[in-house]
Order: structure tokens, then C-alpha cells, then sequence
């Protein structure tokens, strides 16, 4: 009995203790106190665990950004918002979104399933709203996990379209580091030494949809 007691006391003082260090370490406001504890809980993981060096996304205070990164693994999402002193909209593929035990997380962070078969238009009507009220969009543009040893891979059209239109600026980044790359589960448990690795922003005035994109591809490829 005294055992048990002694238990359930030790777990308290470390939930308490938890709370603590998760509220210290956080840097966003979600606007909701548990999605700001899980948001120190992600910082202390990726840079305690994951031995991610300590940077700050060059993102603009205000206004809206699109940050793009090349991706390698499933960890990837939690290593940049590990680096933002801002929310970021996710663009994620619908069955990724759909997975089991993680859906609600997606939906209460703001991520947008994009479904690829059917309407990815939507996706791309979602994002850009997004951007017209001054958020940050984030988003693969190879669209799917994608390894510098692999065979050479076109990316995707979406990230340049919508810069163009919304008149925003290009922020990519170069992620490296990760153990257990070309996965999705098994990253965000394996210690690596996690980097990210801030590029140049490229900025959209005066280039059209196509220059962007090859600008984007030269500065995510190896």
C-alpha cells in the first residue's frame, strides 16, 4: 500500500515538474494551454533528444510566409516547429493526415490534408486563405519523403503557384541529421543529430510560377 502511495506521489511530482520545463520552453501561443505544453514538450524533445542545434526559422514577425523544406523523414514537421517562433499550416497528404491517433492533433494544430487523387485544388484554396490572413504556410514540395541518394525527383508545383499569387515570400530550408531517414514512425524515436540548415529566402516579384519553382528545386536539392 505504502508502495502504490509512494507511486502515484513520485508520478505527480514528475507531471508537475514536466508541466514546468514544458511551459518554460514554449515559445508559441496556440490558444490553447495544452497545444502550448505540447508545444514546449516538442522543443525540449527535438533539441534535448534529438540534439537539434538551437536556431530560429527566418520567418517575418507578421505576415504571411511560405517555408518549404526538403523531407526526409516523419520527424521532420516537429524539428521546424521546434525552430518557429510562429505557427505553421502544414500541407500534408490526406492519408497522413487521416492516420490513426494523430488526427486530432493535425486538425487542432491547423494542418491541411490535401488529397492528391481527387482535389488537391482544395488543399491549395485552403492554403492560400491562409496566407491572406497572414499565416505561415509549410510544405514539402517533393511530396513525399524524398533522400538526397535517391534518384532525382521533380518537385511539386504547388509552393511556387502559391507564392505567386499571394505575393509572399519563399523561405526554404535544408534538414539533415536524422536517424533512420526514409521513414515516418521510426525517426521521431531514433536519436540523431538533428539540423536544419537556413537558405537564402527567395523572393517572388518579378518571376514567374515556373522560375520560382526551379529556384525552390536548386535550393532543396543536395
Amino acid at each position: 500500500m505504502m508502495l502504490s502511495l509512494f507511486t502515484v506521489v513520485l508520478i505527480m511530482v514528475g507531471l508537475v515538474w514536466l508541466n514546468g520545463r514544458c511551459r518554460e520552453a514554449a515559445r508559441i501561443d496556440w490558444g490553447w494551454f495544452w497545444l502550448n505544453r505540447l508545444d514546449g514538450f516538442n522543443r525540449l524533445y527535438c533539441h534535448r533528444y534529438h540534439r537539434l542545434a538551437q536556431i530560429e526559422l527566418p520567418i517575418p514577425e507578421t505576415g504571411a510566409a511560405i517555408v518549404v523544406a526538403n523531407h526526409i523523414s516523419g520527424l521532420d514537421p516537429l524539428l521546424m516547429v521546434a525552430s518557429s517562433r510562429r505557427p505553421l499550416r502544414f500541407l500534408i497528404a490526406r492519408e497522413q493526415y487521416q492516420r490513426f491517433g494523430v488526427q486530432w492533433l493535425f486538425r487542432a494544430v491547423g494542418c491541411i490534408p490535401v488529397d492528391r487523387e481527387n482535389s488537391p485544388e482544395k488543399a491549395m484554396r485552403q492554403a492560400f486563405k491562409a496566407l491572406r490572413e497572414g499565416e505561415v504556410v509549410a510544405l514539402f514540395p517533393h511530396g513525399k519523403i524524398h533522400l538526397d541518394t535517391d534518384s532525382p525527383r521533380k518537385i511539386k508545383a504547388g509552393a511556387a503557384r502559391l507564392a505567386v499569387i499571394a505575393k509572399v515570400p519563399l523561405i526554404p530550408l535544408r534538414i539533415s541529421g536524422v536517424l533512420g531517414q526514409g521513414k515516418v514512425m521510426s525517426p521521431v524515436f531514433l536519436r540523431g543529430q538533428a539540423k536544419i540548415r537556413r537558405l537564402p529566402m527567395i523572393r517572388v516579384e518579378e518571376q514567374t510560377s515556373d522560375e520560382l519553382n526551379v529556384a525552390i528545386q536548386q535550393a532543396l536539392d543536395p
